[in-house]
C-alpha cells in the first residue's frame, strides 16, 4: 500500500516538475522571441504589414502591441483605443468593422457606416442636413462603395441634362452632398443652362437685341433661380416721368430673352 502510494507520488512530482520545466522554457524561449520571428509562424499578418501597414509598419512593430505570448499571456491582442484617441471617430465601436490593424488604410465599406462616416467627415453631413435631398436618404457606401475614398460618378445613376453634357459637366453646377442648391461660375457656359432651358435658349439665341450676346451666367448670377432687376445693369435711363408712368420695363420692352420683339397680335 505504501509503496504504491510513494509511486504515485512520484508520478505526480513527476508531472508537475515537467509542467514547470515546459514553462520555463516558454518563458525563455519568448524572451528571445524578436520581431523577424513572428513571420516563422504568422506569414499572413507581416506580410499585410509590409504592403499596406502605415504608421503600424513605420511606427511601431508586432511586439509593440502584441505584449507577450500564448500560452504565458492570455491574451496578447490590444484594444484599439489603448493607442488611439481624441477624435468622435475614436469613440465608435467595433474599429474591426472597418479597419484591419494590419491594413489600417485599407476600410472597409460593407454595411451601413453613415454614423461611423461622418465622425469623421463632419463637412459632408452638415451640408446633408442642410440642404435635405435624397442623397441624404443613403447610406454613404451606397455612392461611395466598395473602397474608402471612391467617388463615383454622377452619370453612374443619373441621366445627363442632354446628350452633349459629360460627367466633367456636373461639379459645375452640383455639389453631391447638396444636389439641388445649384450654383454656378459667372464663366459657366450657356449651353449647360440650355440643357434644362432649351425653350428660353432658343429665344434669346434668335433675338436681335445684345442680350443674345451675354452668357446666362452674367444675369443669372452665381445661383440657379436669380432673376436680375433691368436697373441693375440698366439704371434708370429714361426720363423719371417715363418710369414712373412704366414702372415694369416689359411693359416696353418685352421680356429680357426677347428683348424689343413683341409678338403679332
Amino acid at each position: 500500500m505504501l509503496k504504491s502510494q510513494m509511486k504515485k507520488l512520484l508520478v505526480v512530482t513527476f508531472v508537475l516538475a515537467f509542467v514547470a520545466c515546459l514553462g520555463s522554457v516558454a518563458l525563455a524561449e519568448q524572451a528571445m522571441l524578436s520581431v523577424a520571428d513572428c513571420a516563422k509562424c504568422h506569414n499572413e499578418q507581416p506580410a499585410q504589414i509590409a504592403a499596406d501597414g502605415a504608421s503600424h509598419q513605420t511606427e511601431i512593430d508586432c511586439q509593440a502591441c502584441h505584449e507577450g505570448h500564448r500560452p504565458s499571456v492570455e491574451s496578447n491582442i490590444p484594444n484599439c483605443s489603448d493607442c488611439h484617441e481624441g477624435s468622435a471617430h475614436y469613440e465608435v465601436e467595433n474599429c474591426l468593422g472597418c479597419h484591419n490593424p494590419h491594413q489600417p488604410l485599407n476600410v472597409n465599406l460593407d454595411g451601413e457606416h453613415k454614423k461611423v462616416c461622418v465622425s469623421c467627415h463632419a463637412g459632408p453631413n452638415k451640408e446633408m442636413v442642410a440642404s435635405p435631398s435624397k442623397h441624404a436618404t443613403f447610406a454613404c457606401n451606397f455612392c461611395h462603395a466598395d473602397t474608402h475614398g471612391n467617388i463615383p460618378e454622377c452619370v453612374d445613376c443619373h441621366e445627363s441634362h442632354s446628350e452633349s453634357m459629360t460627367q466633367a459637366n456636373c461639379a459645375t453646377c452640383h455639389q453631391a452632398h447638396q444636389p439641388l442648391e445649384l450654383t454656378y461660375p459667372a464663366t459657366a457656359g450657356s449651353q449647360l443652362c440650355a440643357s434644362c432651358h432649351d425653350s428660353v435658349f432658343a429665344t434669346l439665341s434668335a433675338s436681335k437685341a445684345k442680350h443674345s450676346q451675354i452668357a446666362c451666367a452674367t444675369c443669372h448670377t452665381t445661383k440657379h433661380k436669380t432673376v436680375p432687376q433691368c436697373n441693375d445693369c440698366h439704371g434708370l435711363p429714361h426720363a423719371e416721368s417715363m418710369h414712373e408712368r412704366f414702372p415694369k420695363c416689359a411693359e416696353c420692352h418685352n421680356v429680357a430673352h426677347d428683348l424689343n420683339n413683341w409678338p403679332a397680335k
